[in-house]
Protein backbone atom coordinates (compact mmCIF):
# COMPACT_ATOMS: atom_id res chain seq x y z
CA UNK A 1 0.00 0.00 0.00
CA UNK A 2 1.09 3.52 -0.70
CA UNK A 3 2.68 5.66 1.99
CA UNK A 4 1.35 8.84 0.40
CA UNK A 5 -0.13 11.40 2.75
CA UNK A 6 -3.88 11.34 2.21
CA UNK A 7 -5.93 14.50 2.47
CA UNK A 8 -9.16 13.72 4.33
CA UNK A 9 -12.03 13.70 1.85
CA UNK A 10 -15.68 12.73 1.79
CA UNK A 11 -15.70 9.56 -0.31
CA UNK A 12 -18.84 7.71 -1.38
CA UNK A 13 -18.16 4.01 -1.97
CA UNK A 14 -20.31 1.76 -4.13
CA UNK A 15 -20.92 -1.23 -1.84
CA UNK A 16 -22.05 -4.18 -3.94
CA UNK A 17 -22.20 -6.74 -1.16
CA UNK A 18 -18.96 -8.26 -2.47
CA UNK A 19 -15.59 -8.45 -0.80
CA UNK A 20 -13.72 -6.05 -3.12
CA UNK A 21 -15.93 -3.04 -2.45
CA UNK A 22 -16.06 -3.91 1.26
CA UNK A 23 -12.27 -3.87 1.59
CA UNK A 24 -12.16 -0.69 -0.51
CA UNK A 25 -14.40 1.04 2.02
CA UNK A 26 -12.29 -0.21 4.95
CA UNK A 27 -9.03 0.92 3.34
CA UNK A 28 -10.43 4.41 2.75
CA UNK A 29 -11.59 4.65 6.35
CA UNK A 30 -8.12 3.54 7.51
CA UNK A 31 -6.64 6.38 5.45
CA UNK A 32 -8.75 8.84 7.43
CA UNK A 33 -11.44 9.64 4.86
CA UNK A 34 -15.07 10.27 5.70
CA UNK A 35 -16.64 7.25 4.05
CA UNK A 36 -20.30 6.74 3.08
CA UNK A 37 -21.59 3.58 1.40
CA UNK A 38 -24.18 3.36 -1.36
CA UNK A 39 -25.79 0.14 -2.53
CA UNK A 40 -27.03 0.39 -6.11
CA UNK A 41 -30.12 -1.55 -7.14
CA UNK A 42 -30.10 -1.74 -10.92
CA UNK A 43 -32.65 -4.43 -11.74
CA UNK A 44 -36.09 -5.28 -10.45
CA UNK A 45 -38.02 -7.15 -13.13
CA UNK A 46 -37.80 -10.49 -11.36
CA UNK A 47 -36.27 -9.40 -8.13
CA UNK A 48 -37.90 -12.20 -6.19
CA UNK A 49 -36.50 -14.97 -8.39
CA UNK A 50 -33.85 -17.46 -7.37
CA UNK A 51 -31.46 -15.94 -9.91
CA UNK A 52 -31.49 -12.35 -8.69
CA UNK A 53 -29.24 -11.94 -5.66
CA UNK A 54 -29.89 -8.26 -4.96
CA UNK A 55 -31.72 -8.85 -1.68
CA UNK A 56 -28.86 -10.93 -0.28
CA UNK A 57 -26.31 -8.48 -1.68
CA UNK A 58 -28.06 -5.62 0.14
CA UNK A 59 -28.00 -7.60 3.41
CA UNK A 60 -24.27 -8.26 2.89
CA UNK A 61 -23.57 -4.60 2.09
CA UNK A 62 -25.43 -3.45 5.20
CA UNK A 63 -23.56 -6.00 7.35
CA UNK A 64 -20.23 -4.80 5.95
CA UNK A 65 -21.12 -1.16 6.64
CA UNK A 66 -21.99 -2.12 10.21
CA UNK A 67 -18.64 -3.83 10.81
CA UNK A 68 -16.64 -1.00 9.23
CA UNK A 69 -18.69 1.63 11.02
CA UNK A 70 -20.07 3.64 8.10
CA UNK A 71 -23.55 4.61 6.92
CA UNK A 72 -24.96 2.92 3.84
CA UNK A 73 -27.82 4.12 1.63
CA UNK A 74 -29.92 1.95 -0.71
CA UNK A 75 -30.40 3.74 -4.06
CA UNK A 76 -32.55 2.49 -6.92
CA UNK A 77 -31.17 3.09 -10.42
CA UNK A 78 -33.39 0.47 -12.10
CA UNK A 79 -35.18 2.99 -14.34
CA UNK A 80 -31.89 4.50 -15.57
CA UNK A 81 -30.47 1.02 -16.06
CA UNK A 82 -33.39 -0.11 -18.16
CA UNK A 83 -33.24 3.03 -20.34
CA UNK A 84 -29.49 3.35 -20.76
CA UNK A 85 -28.14 -0.20 -20.53
CA UNK A 86 -30.79 -2.87 -20.98
CA UNK A 87 -32.53 -1.26 -23.97
CA UNK A 88 -29.19 -1.01 -25.77
CA UNK A 89 -28.34 -4.59 -24.78
CA UNK A 90 -31.54 -5.88 -26.42
CA UNK A 91 -31.07 -3.69 -29.52
CA UNK A 92 -27.60 -5.12 -30.05
CA UNK A 93 -28.72 -8.74 -29.62
CA UNK A 94 -31.62 -8.22 -32.02
CA UNK A 95 -29.13 -6.89 -34.59
CA UNK A 96 -27.09 -10.10 -34.27
CA UNK A 97 -24.25 -8.59 -32.26
CA UNK A 98 -22.97 -9.60 -28.81
CA UNK A 99 -22.80 -6.55 -26.54
CA UNK A 100 -20.99 -6.19 -23.23
CA UNK A 101 -23.50 -4.68 -20.76
CA UNK A 102 -20.91 -4.40 -17.96
CA UNK A 103 -19.00 -1.80 -19.97
CA UNK A 104 -22.18 0.19 -20.63
CA UNK A 105 -23.22 -0.13 -16.98
CA UNK A 106 -19.90 1.34 -15.82
CA UNK A 107 -20.10 4.27 -18.24
CA UNK A 108 -23.82 5.03 -17.74
CA UNK A 109 -24.69 3.93 -14.20
CA UNK A 110 -21.73 3.42 -11.89
CA UNK A 111 -19.72 6.39 -13.10
CA UNK A 112 -22.59 8.60 -14.23
CA UNK A 113 -25.86 8.12 -12.29
CA UNK A 114 -23.98 6.98 -9.17
CA UNK A 115 -21.33 9.69 -9.51
CA UNK A 116 -24.03 12.38 -9.89
CA UNK A 117 -25.83 11.05 -6.82
CA UNK A 118 -22.61 10.98 -4.80
CA UNK A 119 -21.82 14.58 -5.75
CA UNK A 120 -25.29 15.60 -4.55
CA UNK A 121 -24.35 14.03 -1.21
CA UNK A 122 -21.34 16.32 -1.02
CA UNK A 123 -18.76 13.74 -2.05
CA UNK A 124 -15.36 14.85 -3.27
CA UNK A 125 -14.58 11.40 -4.68
CA UNK A 126 -16.30 8.12 -5.37
CA UNK A 127 -14.71 4.69 -5.01
CA UNK A 128 -15.50 1.19 -6.27
CA UNK A 129 -13.98 -2.24 -5.80
CA UNK A 130 -12.67 -2.50 -9.37
CA UNK A 131 -9.16 -3.84 -9.97
CA UNK A 132 -7.74 -0.83 -11.79
CA UNK A 133 -5.68 2.25 -10.92
CA UNK A 134 -5.68 5.95 -11.73
CA UNK A 135 -2.60 8.15 -12.06
CA UNK A 136 -2.17 11.82 -12.78
CA UNK A 137 0.47 12.64 -15.35
CA UNK A 138 1.10 15.86 -17.25
CA UNK A 139 -2.21 17.36 -16.17
CA UNK A 140 -4.23 14.34 -17.31
CA UNK A 141 -5.62 11.33 -15.53
CA UNK A 142 -4.54 7.92 -16.80
CA UNK A 143 -6.40 4.66 -16.34
CA UNK A 144 -3.99 1.83 -15.47
CA UNK A 145 -4.39 -1.92 -15.23
CA UNK A 146 -4.90 -3.39 -11.77
CA UNK A 147 -1.68 -4.88 -10.40
CA UNK A 148 -3.20 -8.37 -10.11
CA UNK A 149 -3.01 -9.59 -13.73
CA UNK A 150 -5.67 -12.24 -13.07
CA UNK A 151 -8.15 -9.66 -11.82
CA UNK A 152 -7.42 -6.51 -13.87
CA UNK A 153 -10.75 -4.90 -14.84
CA UNK A 154 -9.55 -1.91 -16.85
CA UNK A 155 -11.16 -3.55 -19.93
CA UNK A 156 -14.61 -2.84 -18.44
CA UNK A 157 -13.68 0.74 -17.51
CA UNK A 158 -12.20 1.90 -20.81
CA UNK A 159 -15.11 4.26 -21.62
CA UNK A 160 -14.54 6.44 -18.54
CA UNK A 161 -13.68 10.07 -19.21
CA UNK A 162 -11.17 12.47 -17.70
CA UNK A 163 -13.94 14.05 -15.61
CA UNK A 164 -15.10 10.68 -14.28
CA UNK A 165 -11.62 9.31 -13.54
CA UNK A 166 -10.54 12.52 -11.81
CA UNK A 167 -13.21 11.87 -9.18
CA UNK A 168 -12.64 8.12 -8.81
CA UNK A 169 -10.58 5.99 -6.44
CA UNK A 170 -9.87 2.27 -6.88
CA UNK A 171 -8.47 1.26 -3.47
CA UNK A 172 -7.89 -2.44 -4.24
CA UNK A 173 -6.28 -1.81 -7.63
CA UNK A 174 -2.83 -1.94 -6.02
CA UNK A 175 -3.51 -5.29 -4.31
CA UNK A 176 -3.65 -8.94 -5.34
CA UNK A 177 -7.03 -10.61 -4.74
CA UNK A 178 -5.44 -12.94 -2.18
CA UNK A 179 -4.47 -9.92 -0.08
CA UNK A 180 -7.99 -8.48 -0.34
CA UNK A 181 -9.44 -11.76 0.94
CA UNK A 182 -6.84 -11.86 3.74
CA UNK A 183 -7.72 -8.32 4.87
CA UNK A 184 -11.44 -9.14 4.78
CA UNK A 185 -10.93 -12.21 6.99
CA UNK A 186 -8.58 -10.38 9.36
CA UNK A 187 -11.02 -7.56 10.08
CA UNK A 188 -13.94 -9.95 10.39
CA UNK A 189 -16.00 -8.94 7.36
CA UNK A 190 -19.08 -11.19 7.08
CA UNK A 191 -18.56 -11.63 3.32
CA UNK A 192 -14.82 -12.45 3.46
CA UNK A 193 -15.39 -15.81 1.76
CA UNK A 194 -18.25 -14.78 -0.53
CA UNK A 195 -17.80 -16.06 -4.06
CA UNK A 196 -17.07 -13.50 -6.77
CA UNK A 197 -20.18 -12.69 -8.77
CA UNK A 198 -20.19 -13.97 -12.32
CA UNK A 199 -22.33 -13.13 -15.27
CA UNK A 200 -24.37 -10.04 -15.98
CA UNK A 201 -26.14 -8.40 -13.07
CA UNK A 202 -29.66 -8.71 -14.46
CA UNK A 203 -29.25 -12.32 -15.55
CA UNK A 204 -27.42 -13.74 -12.56
CA UNK A 205 -26.66 -17.44 -12.74
CA UNK A 206 -29.66 -18.42 -14.88
CA UNK A 207 -29.21 -19.99 -18.36
CA UNK A 208 -28.65 -17.10 -20.74
CA UNK A 209 -30.88 -18.42 -23.51
CA UNK A 210 -33.82 -18.76 -21.09
CA UNK A 211 -33.42 -15.12 -20.14
CA UNK A 212 -33.22 -13.79 -23.72
CA UNK A 213 -36.27 -15.87 -24.62
CA UNK A 214 -38.41 -13.55 -22.54
CA UNK A 215 -37.43 -10.49 -24.58
CA UNK A 216 -36.46 -11.64 -28.08
CA UNK A 217 -38.67 -13.63 -30.44
CA UNK A 218 -37.26 -16.88 -31.79
CA UNK A 219 -36.76 -17.02 -35.54
CA UNK A 220 -35.44 -20.47 -36.43
CA UNK A 221 -33.38 -20.99 -39.57
CA UNK A 222 -30.74 -23.23 -41.13
CA UNK A 223 -27.32 -24.08 -39.74
CA UNK A 224 -24.87 -24.50 -42.63
CA UNK A 225 -21.29 -25.70 -42.86
CA UNK A 226 -18.55 -24.08 -44.93
CA UNK A 227 -19.61 -26.00 -48.04
CA UNK A 228 -23.16 -24.66 -47.79
CA UNK A 229 -24.76 -27.89 -46.62
CA UNK A 230 -27.64 -27.55 -44.14
CA UNK A 231 -26.68 -29.65 -41.12
CA UNK A 232 -29.18 -28.47 -38.53
CA UNK A 233 -31.52 -25.73 -37.42
CA UNK A 234 -30.82 -22.79 -35.11
CA UNK A 235 -33.40 -21.30 -32.72
CA UNK A 236 -32.70 -17.66 -33.66
CA UNK A 237 -29.44 -15.88 -34.54
CA UNK A 238 -29.62 -13.61 -31.48
CA UNK A 239 -29.04 -16.64 -29.26
CA UNK A 240 -25.58 -17.47 -30.64
CA UNK A 241 -22.20 -15.80 -30.49
CA UNK A 242 -19.09 -16.24 -32.62
CA UNK A 243 -16.79 -18.94 -31.32
CA UNK A 244 -19.65 -20.65 -29.46
CA UNK A 245 -19.22 -24.39 -29.18
CA UNK A 246 -21.92 -25.57 -26.77
CA UNK A 247 -25.63 -25.80 -27.47
CA UNK A 248 -25.50 -26.08 -31.27
CA UNK A 249 -27.39 -29.36 -31.41
CA UNK A 250 -25.24 -30.78 -34.22
CA UNK A 251 -22.76 -32.83 -32.21
CA UNK A 252 -23.64 -36.07 -33.95
CA UNK A 253 -23.19 -34.82 -37.50
CA UNK A 254 -20.17 -36.15 -39.38
CA UNK A 255 -18.46 -33.94 -41.92
CA UNK A 256 -17.19 -36.30 -44.56
CA UNK A 257 -14.01 -35.07 -46.14
CA UNK A 258 -13.82 -32.09 -43.75
CA UNK A 259 -11.45 -29.56 -45.26
CA UNK A 260 -8.45 -27.66 -43.94
CA UNK A 261 -7.32 -30.12 -41.35
CA UNK A 262 -10.77 -30.82 -39.93
CA UNK A 263 -11.91 -34.31 -39.05
CA UNK A 264 -15.29 -35.81 -38.35
CA UNK A 265 -14.46 -35.81 -34.63
CA UNK A 266 -13.56 -32.16 -34.27
CA UNK A 267 -16.09 -29.90 -32.52
CA UNK A 268 -18.24 -27.38 -34.34
CA UNK A 269 -17.95 -23.64 -33.73
CA UNK A 270 -20.17 -20.71 -34.70
CA UNK A 271 -18.22 -18.78 -37.36
CA UNK A 272 -20.68 -16.38 -39.03
CA UNK A 273 -24.20 -15.02 -38.59
CA UNK A 274 -25.98 -13.96 -41.79
CA UNK A 275 -28.88 -11.83 -40.54
CA UNK A 276 -30.29 -11.17 -44.02
CA UNK A 277 -30.55 -14.89 -44.82
CA UNK A 278 -31.23 -15.89 -41.18
CA UNK A 279 -28.43 -18.45 -41.51
CA UNK A 280 -25.94 -19.64 -38.89
CA UNK A 281 -22.60 -20.76 -40.37
CA UNK A 282 -20.49 -23.24 -38.43
CA UNK A 283 -17.06 -24.77 -38.99
CA UNK A 284 -15.12 -27.65 -37.52
CA UNK A 285 -11.94 -27.13 -35.55
CA UNK A 286 -10.88 -24.38 -33.15
CA UNK A 287 -8.33 -22.94 -35.59
CA UNK A 288 -10.44 -22.92 -38.74
CA UNK A 289 -9.56 -19.88 -40.91
CA UNK A 290 -13.11 -18.52 -40.62
CA UNK A 291 -12.51 -18.06 -36.88
CA UNK A 292 -9.24 -16.11 -37.25
CA UNK A 293 -9.10 -12.35 -37.94
CA UNK A 294 -5.92 -10.44 -38.83
CA UNK A 295 -7.83 -7.10 -38.79
CA UNK A 296 -10.87 -5.43 -37.32
CA UNK A 297 -12.75 -2.15 -37.57
CA UNK A 298 -14.33 -0.55 -34.49
CA UNK A 299 -16.78 2.32 -34.05
CA UNK A 300 -18.26 4.38 -31.22
CA UNK A 301 -14.75 4.92 -29.87
CA UNK A 302 -14.09 6.43 -26.48
CA UNK A 303 -10.62 7.64 -25.48
CA UNK A 304 -9.55 8.13 -21.86
CA UNK A 305 -7.36 11.09 -22.79
CA UNK A 306 -10.17 12.71 -24.77
CA UNK A 307 -8.43 12.14 -28.10
CA UNK A 308 -7.32 9.07 -30.06
CA UNK A 309 -3.76 7.75 -29.85
CA UNK A 310 -1.36 8.55 -32.67
CA UNK A 311 -1.04 5.83 -35.31
CA UNK A 312 1.45 3.25 -34.14
CA UNK A 313 2.09 0.03 -32.27
CA UNK A 314 -0.06 -0.89 -29.27
CA UNK A 315 -1.62 -3.86 -27.52
CA UNK A 316 -5.31 -4.72 -27.75
CA UNK A 317 -7.82 -7.01 -26.10
CA UNK A 318 -10.84 -8.09 -28.15
CA UNK A 319 -12.33 -9.86 -25.13
CA UNK A 320 -11.84 -9.81 -21.37
CA UNK A 321 -9.25 -12.20 -19.87
CA UNK A 322 -7.12 -12.28 -22.97
CA UNK A 323 -3.51 -11.15 -22.97
CA UNK A 324 -2.75 -8.00 -24.96
CA UNK A 325 -2.32 -8.77 -28.65
CA UNK A 326 0.32 -6.76 -30.51
CA UNK A 327 -1.22 -4.62 -33.22
CA UNK A 328 -0.97 -1.44 -35.24
CA UNK A 329 -3.72 1.12 -34.84
CA UNK A 330 -5.12 3.73 -37.21
CA UNK A 331 -7.81 6.01 -35.76
CA UNK A 332 -10.06 8.07 -38.02
CA UNK A 333 -11.81 11.36 -37.29
CA UNK A 334 -15.26 9.80 -37.13
CA UNK A 335 -14.92 8.04 -33.76
CA UNK A 336 -13.73 4.81 -35.35
CA UNK A 337 -10.44 2.97 -35.70
CA UNK A 338 -8.86 -0.01 -37.44
CA UNK A 339 -6.49 -2.57 -35.94
CA UNK A 340 -4.07 -4.88 -37.75
CA UNK A 341 -2.80 -7.75 -35.61
CA UNK A 342 0.64 -9.36 -35.71
CA UNK A 343 -1.10 -12.72 -35.19
CA UNK A 344 -4.70 -13.38 -36.23
CA UNK A 345 -7.16 -13.16 -33.32
CA UNK A 346 -9.71 -15.87 -32.54
CA UNK A 347 -13.48 -15.30 -32.80
CA UNK A 348 -13.41 -11.50 -33.00
CA UNK A 349 -17.04 -10.70 -32.24
CA UNK A 350 -19.07 -7.69 -33.45
CA UNK A 351 -20.63 -5.90 -30.48
CA UNK A 352 -17.78 -6.76 -28.12
CA UNK A 353 -15.18 -4.14 -27.26
CA UNK A 354 -11.67 -3.77 -28.65
CA UNK A 355 -9.65 -2.06 -25.90
CA UNK A 356 -6.21 -0.54 -26.50
CA UNK A 357 -3.22 -0.51 -24.18
CA UNK A 358 0.18 1.10 -24.11
CA UNK A 359 1.82 -1.20 -21.57
CA UNK A 360 -0.10 -0.79 -18.32
CA UNK A 361 -2.00 2.29 -19.55
CA UNK A 362 -5.53 1.71 -20.87
CA UNK A 363 -6.10 4.20 -23.70
CA UNK A 364 -9.76 3.48 -24.43
CA UNK A 365 -11.43 1.52 -27.18
CA UNK A 366 -14.50 1.00 -29.29
CA UNK A 367 -17.19 -1.45 -30.31
CA UNK A 368 -16.12 -4.07 -32.86
CA UNK A 369 -18.07 -3.51 -36.09
CA UNK A 370 -16.41 -5.89 -38.54
CA UNK A 371 -13.50 -8.27 -38.69
CA UNK A 372 -11.56 -9.66 -41.61
CA UNK A 373 -11.05 -13.40 -41.68
CA UNK A 374 -7.81 -15.06 -42.62
CA UNK A 375 -7.95 -15.97 -46.26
Amino acid sequence: MSNKQHVRQRVVVGLSGGVDSAVSAWLLKQQGHEVVGIFMKNWEDDDDSEHCTSRQDWIDAASVADVIGIDVEHVNFAAEYKDRVFAEFLREYQAGRTPNPDILCNAEIKFKAFLDHAMRLGAEKIATGHYARVREQDGRVQLLKGLDPLKDQSYFLHRLTQAQLAKTLFPVGELPKTEVRRIAAEIGLPNARKKDSTGICFIGERPFRDFLNRYIAKEPGPIKDERGRTIGQHVGLSFYTLGQRQGLGIGGVKAKGAQKGGSEHEPWFVARKDMAANTLWVVQGHDHPWLLSPRLAAQDASWVAGEPPAPGRLGAKTRYRQSDAACSVQADDQSGFALGFDSPQWAVTPGQSAVLYDGEVCLGGGVIATSAETA
